[in-house]
């Protein structure tokens, strides 16, 4: 959903509106643009331009960067080759590095229509007990057909290095908290040290989203029974596909997560009817024929990197690199994913953590 854009966050709009039509994208700079901002997501900023009766999406890296990634000349690599066989990728019309324009890198894309299934959403259209099955099986098909894709034949097979994935994960992901730790947490230590000992030596690789939940995905309308488009490809690269249901395990919260989990990051997959995590798990292998093996320290791994991603984003508010009062208790998000994590791996099984 879009709203007004945040203070700190505006477009230049002469040298914007230059660039449009320097790229074809519009007629005449003197043309009335509107600006809005897509209040969702902690990390790359995301706008809707609309002008001359069209609507574009603009993607940059958010104000004050620290970390690594956030490369939006990858991101729209990632999108042109998907654009050649993979249907569900919103195509992507520009790219530049030239910070003279909006004081950053950005690209920009075509602005999908359908339904993106946030929890306001959900409560809004009183979806049933009986539509949530429906919609995990258009999402996990999604994921399954993404995992399938012949990456080679779209031009993406330069796009990571799949040989040594997994350990390269586990070293990066530990290197990236202990540098935005702002607060001892023993839970993630315990983790991030568990991880490094118990990684799986071989496994299958693939085209991986690396962030794929349900408001990264739109649904062509309210029958549920197909995706239009997935979104935020920014961790997109070739790896362990087990790496990436990994990911959206620790996105797929349970009602018997508990309250801090339910209510401190609402999420549908809450709501009656969803199947369970190891539901999931047991639909990705029916749908893609592969076994889930190691599956605690997938899981185990998806929660330790939200810990991660929320602790950079609190690093920046934490040292004033932003002022966006969304981020001001992340800190407390990091402390519960590393638990969620240390009590998956003590009780070996991902549901029921807390009982």
């Amino acid at each position: 959903m879009s709203q007004s854009v945040r203070k700190g966050e505006e477009l230049p709009e002469a040298t914007l509106k230059a660039f449009l039509k320097e790229n074809n994208l519009i007629k005449d700079t003197a043309s009335l643009l509107d600006v809005n901002q897509f209040s969702t997501g902690f990390s790359n900023l995301t706008y809707l331009l609309q002008i001359e009766n069209k609507e574009l999406v603009l993607r940059r890296p958010p104000v004050g960067a620290v970390k690594r990634g956030h490369d939006m000349g990858r991101e729209f690599k990632v999108l042109s080759g998907l654009n050649k066989g993979f249907k569900k990728a919103p195509k992507a019309f520009v790219y530049t590095d030239n910070n003279e324009i909006i004081g950053a890198p950005f690209y920009l894309m075509e602005k999908v229509e359908g339904i993106i299934l946030s929890t306001k959403e959900a409560r809004k259209r009183k979806i049933s007990a009986t539509e949530f099955p429906i919609i995990a099986e258009s999402w996990m098909d999604t994921l399954v057909e993404l995992h399938q894709l012949d990456y080679q034949k779209v031009g993406l097979g330069d796009l990571g290095k799949p040989d040594g994935y997994v350990a390269r994960q586990v070293s990066n992901w530990g290197k990236q908290y202990l540098k935005a730790a702002t607060e001892e947490v023993p839970a993630a230590l315990h983790v991030m040290k568990w991880l490094d000992r118990n990684q799986p030596k071989s496994y299958d690789y693939s085209l991986i989203h690396n962030d794929y939940k349900y408001d990264n995905v739109v649904f062509e309308d309210d029958t549920w029974k197909a995706v239009g488009a997935v979104l935020d490809w920014e961790m997109c690269t070739l790896g362990d596909p087990m790496m990436d249901l990994g990911t959206s395990l620790a996105y797929w919260s349970m009602a018997t997560d508990g309250d801090l989990v339910v209510n401190g990051f609402p999420s549908p997959t809450t709501m009656a009817g969803n199947p369970g995590r190891s539901e999931l798990v047991e639909m990705y292998g029916e749908k893609s024929g592969h076994s889930a093996n190691h599956l605690v320290f997938y899981y185990a791994f998806g929660l330790f990197k939200l810990a991660v991603i929320v602790q950079q984003i609190y690093y920046r508010y934490h040292h004033g690199l932003t002022t966006d009062k969304r981020f001001a208790h992340l800190n407390q998000a990091t402390q519960l994913f590393s638990l969620m994590a240390l009590q998956a791996i003590q009780k070996g099984r991902i549901e029921r953590l807390f009982e």
